[in-house]
């Protein structure tokens, strides 16, 4: 029980380590109805969030998710109301990106995708692709919306 080791400091400004509304720092989380209706993309992906805080702008909250794709899954066209800073852990995902080449993305490389760009990621195989991604995005909007296809 925290609170017999928590500082008196702490505990005075109602800040345990057990509060469940103290932001989760640095540990997994798992998806909720709520934070599936906010992200459309946890019903096609296993997607872990991480962090969830705020941030020093105004208007914007800063997300950092896990998302892991199996082979020759796609994400589906999405948009986020925000950036997305990504980096791939493991595999190699071909990135399409509206009106860009689209990228081919091994571990260790990063990637950008600017506020509201329609995308589409696909793992290529031969095993499952696994991103960490960092959203710094509009407070409470949906972290991501599936969008039709560009045309072609």
């Amino acid at each position: 029980d925290c609170h017999r080791t928590c500082s008196p400091v702490r505990a005075a400004r109602g800040r345990h380590r057990c509060d469940p509304r103290r932001p989760a720092v640095g540990r997994l989380t798992a998806v909720t109805d709520t934070q599936q209706a906010r992200d459309e993309l946890t019903s096609k992906l296993k997607r872990t969030e991480v962090q969830h805080r705020g941030s020093s702008i105004p208007g914007r909250e800063i997300v950092v998710v896990l998302t892991e794709i199996p082979c020759g899954v796609e994400s589906g066209w999405h948009v986020h109301p925000g950036e997305e800073v990504g980096y791939i852990l493991e595999g190699t995902v071909e990135m399409m990106i509206k009106d860009e080449q689209t990228l081919t993305l091994h571990s260790g490389d990063g990637f950008l995708i600017p506020p509201d760009t329609p995308h589409n990621a696909l793992d290529v195989g031969p095993d499952s692709g696994q991103m960490l991604s960092t959203y710094l995005v509009a407070e409470g909007a949906p972290l991501a919306r599936f969008v039709d296809p560009p045309p072609t």
